[in-house]
Order: C-alpha cells, then sequence, then structure tokens
C-alpha cells in the first residue's frame, strides 16, 4: 500500500478557526457541588449540559440503548442484528431477555486511547466558583485568564477526525486522506509556563521556553488582551514557511488564521515563498466545536485540494498560487478578501475573477480558472530572488539596507514601512493650497526619513483610477515620492476598474489590487529593489531627479502589473 501523502499544518495568529467556545462549568457538576446551576431566560436549569470532547482516565463500560441514534431506526427494526443483551428495571446486564419490560442494549467499553468523548466539563475555578466564562472574572488580568486557543493543529486535527462525519456515515476525515505534521509560526496561544512539549516548530523539536503574549503567540480571546503580530512578524512567516516547504517532506501545506487577517497573510505567501507545491489558507467565522462552525469544513477541503492534485501542471508544479479555501470555494489569494462575518462571507476582489474552483463537494476538487499573475516559485520578489542588500533613503541621503542574512532568511529589520492613506471628497481644510496643513502625512515623511529608509505609501483613491481628490494631496505624496518613498495608488474599496500607471506623476498605478494588498505587494517590492532615488529638494525636483525616479518607479511597475 502506497505511503499517505504527508501536510504541513502551520499555525497562524488570531486564529478563530483555533479557538473553542469558552469552557463553562456544567450543570452536572454544578448539581453535584451546590453551585447556581445555568438557567434559560424563565429562571428553569437547562435542559441539556454543553458537551466538551474531554479524554478518558481508565476504560469504562457503558450500555446504549438499541435504535436510539435515530428516530426512525426502530421503523426498520427487521433489518438490524441483535443486541448485545438486555438491561432490568436494576441496571443488571444480562446477555439473555427475562422479561418484556427489559431494555435491548449494545455494550461498549470505551478505551483512553480511542480518543476524546463528548462529555460534562466538570472543572471548577481554584475558589470552588464556577467558570462561566475564559477569565475568573470579568475583565480580569493575564494571571487569571485561561487561553481558548489551540497551541498548534494537533488537538484541532484530532476532534475533526474523532467527531467529525462526513457525508458517507464516515470520520477519520483527514487522517484517512494524509499524515500531517504541526508547526507554530506565529501561533494563537503558548506555554506560558515553560512546559515541555514534543511538537514541531520553525526551528525543530523539543523544550520550550516560557513564551509571551505578544510576542511568542498572538490570541484575540479575551479581548481585552488580545495582541497582533507586529510589522517584523512578516519575515519570521515568510522564512519559517519557506523552511517548512523545501524539506522535501510535504504534498503541501495548510495556513491557518484568524477570518479577517487571513487575506494578506496568503498574499505574502503568495508573493514571497518560493516553492512549487500547494498552499491552503483556512479561517473560520465561528470557533471550534461553536453551532455551524466552518473551519471544520473547510480544513477538510483543504487536505482534499492537496491530495487530489489538482493543482499540478504537467510537471507537477503548482499552478494556482497560494489559495484560500473557504466555503468549499477556492479563491485566488490575490482576489480574496473578507466581506463579512459569516460563512459564505469572502468576496473575490477586483472585479475580474478570483474563484478558481471548488473544493468540498462530491468528487474531487476541481479548478475552472488559473491566475495569470505571477506566484510563489514565478513571482519576482520571493525570497530566492530578494538581494542580500538594497539601497535606502533617509534624511541623510542613500543608506545600505541588508534585507537577508547568511542563510538567506529576510531580516526582520528589512520589512519596509508602507503607510495605507485613505482619500476622500471634500478632504481639504479650505479653498487655499496650502499643504503645510496635511500635517499627519508630513510627520509620517518625516518620521519615515528619520527611521525607516524602505518605506512607502498607498493611496486608496477613487475609482477605478485612484485619483487623489486635491492638489494639495498630490503634492504631498509627490514629496514623499521624491524623498525616497514610492506611491501607489489603488482605487478605494473593492473597485472592478484598474488604476493604470499614472503620467507624469511620480506614481505607480496599483491596477484592481486592494490597499491591503498592494500594501504587502509594495513591501516585498522595496526589499527588492531598494528605495526610490530622493532629490535634494523633494518639492522642487531637477529634470535628472526626475528622469532617475521614473526610471526606478518603472521597475516597480512591472510588478505590480504582473502580480
Amino acid at each position: 500500500m502506497p505511503p499517505k501523502p504527508r501536510i504541513a499544518h502551520l499555525a497562524g495568529s488570531n486564529a478563530t478557526i483555533q479557538n473553542s467556545p469558552p469552557l463553562v462549568t456544567s450543570n452536572k457538576a454544578r448539581g453535584k457541588y451546590g453551585l447556581p446551576l445555568l438557567t434559560s431566560p424563565d429562571g428553569r436549569p437547562l435542559r441539556f449540559d454543553a458537551l466538551r470532547a474531554q479524554r478518558l482516565a481508565a476504560p469504562v463500560t457503558v450500555y446504549v440503548e438499541q435504535f436510539s441514534a435515530h428516530p426512525l431506526e426502530r421503523d426498520a427494526a427487521e433489518l438490524y442484528g441483535p443486541p448485545d443483551g438486555y438491561l432490568d428495571s436494576n441496571g443488571t446486564f444480562r446477555k439473555e431477555r427475562r422479561d418484556a419490560g427489559d431494555k435491548p442494549v449494545y455494550e461498549i467499553t470505551l478505551r483512553p486511547e480511542d480518543g476524546v468523548y463528548p462529555l460534562p466539563y466538570m472543572a471548577r475555578q481554584a475558589d470552588g466558583q464556577a467558570w462561566e466564562e475564559d477569565c475568573t472574572q470579568p475583565m480580569a488580568s493575564e494571571q487569571q485568564a485561561r487561553q481558548p486557543f489551540y497551541p498548534d493543529g494537533s488537538r484541532l486535527f484530532e476532534e475533526i477526525d474523532r467527531l467529525g462525519v462526513g457525508e458517507k456515515g464516515i470520520g477519520n476525515l483527514i487522517s484517512g486522506r494524509a499524515d500531517i505534521d504541526f508547526y507554530r509560526v506565529v501561533p494563537s496561544s503558548g506555554y506560558t509556563k515553560g512546559l515541555a512539549a514534543k511538537f514541531r516548530t520553525d526551528v525543530g523539536d523539543g523544550d520550550i521556553a516560557a513564551e509571551v503574549r505578544g510576542r511568542d503567540f498572538f490570541p484575540y480571546r479575551p479581548y481585552h488582551l488580545g495582541p497582533a503580530p507586529p510589522r517584523p512578524a512578516l519575515a519570521r512567516i515568510a522564512n519559517a514557511v519557506q523552511r517548512v516547504l523545501a524539506s522535501g517532506k510535504y504534498a503541501g501545506a495548510i495556513w491557518t488564521q484568524g477570518s479577517p487577517r487571513i487575506e494578506e497573510a496568503v498574499y505574502w505567501l503568495n508573493l514571497l515563498v518560493d516553492t512549487t507545491l500547494p498552499i491552503c489558507g483556512n479561517a473560520s467565522q465561528r470557533p471550534h466545536g461553536q453551532l455551524s462552525n466552518d473551519g471544520d469544513k473547510n480544513i477538510v477541503d483543504s487536505v482534499d485540494y492537496i491530495v487530489s492534485r489538482v493543482w499540478a501542471d504537467e510537471s507537477g508544479r503548482n499552478r494556482a498560487g497560494v489559495v484560500l479555501v473557504q466555503d468549499q470555494q477556492v479563491f485566488a489569494a490575490r482576489d480574496v478578501q473578507k466581506a463579512d462575518a459569516r460563512p459564505g462571507g469572502y468576496v473575490a476582489t477586483g472585479g475580474h475573477g478570483g474563484i478558481l474552483g471548488a473544493a468540498g463537494w462530491e468528487g474531487p476538487a476541481v479548478l475552472n480558472y488559473l491566475p495569470a499573475t505571477r506566484h510563489t516559485y514565478l513571482s519576482a520578489v520571493n525570497l530566492t530572488r530578494l538581494p542580500a542588500a538594497v539601497m535606502g533613503h533617509s534624511a541623510g541621503g542613500e543608506t545600505r539596507v541588508s534585507i537577508k542574512d547568511g542563510r538567506g532568511d529576510v531580516l526582520a529589520s528589512a520589512i519596509p514601512k508602507v503607510t495605507i492613506v485613505k482619500d476622500g471628497n471634500y478632504t481639504v481644510d479650505d479653498y487655499d493650497d496650502d499643504p503645510s496643513r496635511e500635517v499627519d502625512l508630513l510627520a509620517q515623511i518625516e518620521r519615515n526619513l528619520a527611521a525607516h529608509p524602505l518605506a512607502g505609501f498607498v493611496v486608496e483613491g477613487l475609482s477605478p483610477y485612484g485619483r487623489l481628490t486635491s492638489a494639495v494631496r498630490t503634492r504631498v505624496m509627490r514629496r514623499a515620492a521624491f524623498s525616497g518613498m514610492p506611491v501607489v495608488l489603488v482605487g478605494r474599496g473593492n473597485a472592478e476598474g484598474f488604476v493604470p500607471p499614472p503620467s507624469p506623476r511620480p506614481f505607480i498605478g496599483g491596477r484592481n489590487l486592494t490597499a491591503t494588498k498592494a500594501r504587502l505587494l509594495l513591501m516585498a517590492s522595496l526589499m527588492k529593489f531598494g528605495s526610490v532615488p530622493g532629490a535634494v529638494d523633494p518639492g522642487h525636483p531637477t529634470s535628472g531627479e526626475v528622469e532617475a525616479a521614473q526610471k526606478k518607479i518603472r521597475e516597480y511597475q512591472d510588478v505590480f502589473d504582473t502580480h
């Protein structure tokens, strides 16, 4: 029998898909310990406890009533074999029926090695009180808060395998198709006590030092304690994923992250990771285990997509780039955007495609369209094609900026600073044209010159051509461009038109990219080409300085036209 494909799971930040609803003490425990019961609005105790996946500590024998799995099983009783035995009115099990009132049952021995079982949650707080939420009390400190996110994907995938049921009534929906290794890249939770654990990381297996919220892991719950990864984390993400997929062990990878954030991460991977293997992004609009959770199905569909090899060209290389597999649709990473917090809440941006095919329906995954833009191993700005160093621009003039270390990893310090500027009508303060009033933009330009030798701007202007609404702001952005900071123009929102290369202004046309995607492409391009040559007087560049800037901007424009 041929070995199953092996897939890498890559844990990203703030991931609802790796999150669970609060572990609330059950009424079973509340009744046992004399605590106030959970009640419905009319004050009556809840009919059922919520069951949470937990492990048995020892084998236990249970008796399951025959014909209790479906209300119409008994209607076809003649099709069924006999039960294992019968329980009398005292609960005694016998192989043979002795009385008409004896209940037919199946005898089952449940063992710890079987996996998790749905059971009432019996835990209480240290002071004996019931758990009502993630924290010991509302707005508690980090020391008084539990972590609802899973530290890596292993428990999530186990529960999907153990408790998930496919359309044919069978489980093991992941392990039946592939073997999975688990990596914590920018995970959503961490080991704050430095517990020893055996799992794969981007640096190997072994013991873990105490991890710090906001540095080593990034949750969004409890909401008052929720950090997000900083800009330098983009280097960590690209380097880790590149190393994993370059190992030669995998048929592909699955990246999981928070639903409003994953659209940027998958596009970043699409631009930076030099691989011929497929990468699928997955997110969820509802936590794992919550009613109508969509994340479990998305993960199973990604496994099916990777195993199907529908993504492979005649040479076995990935022809679709990085994709987001959501709600049985396959989105191109460049063109996907979250539009609403509900299953089905993703849309294709740009107005010209973006949904490549489908996965998770009856039969194998299918691709109906392929992106014409460059991606992964074809990308002009992937890790392999980035230089070791480029020239940046600061207040003191040109400065050398290291991009990669001796191993070929992108340096965290190399990730450029790109600011999104939202432009709108009726922006200028008055009828004059005094640029000094644009204090926020001028301050950012000065800050970039002082601290960020690789920096730029993305301006979200009018649809569809990305034009700024005022001559004043145009002059300020022109000043930024001749201060070494490339400026990209895009249309507002999810624009369907294309922003062409602006002329004669020293700007870059963002085509049909959203502002968030254009920001990422500009960051990657800055690491590829360095900054735009600056002018001695950015407000009044010479013809030679204009020509030098335009020459560099054309290099940028070529990338924006093809990525």
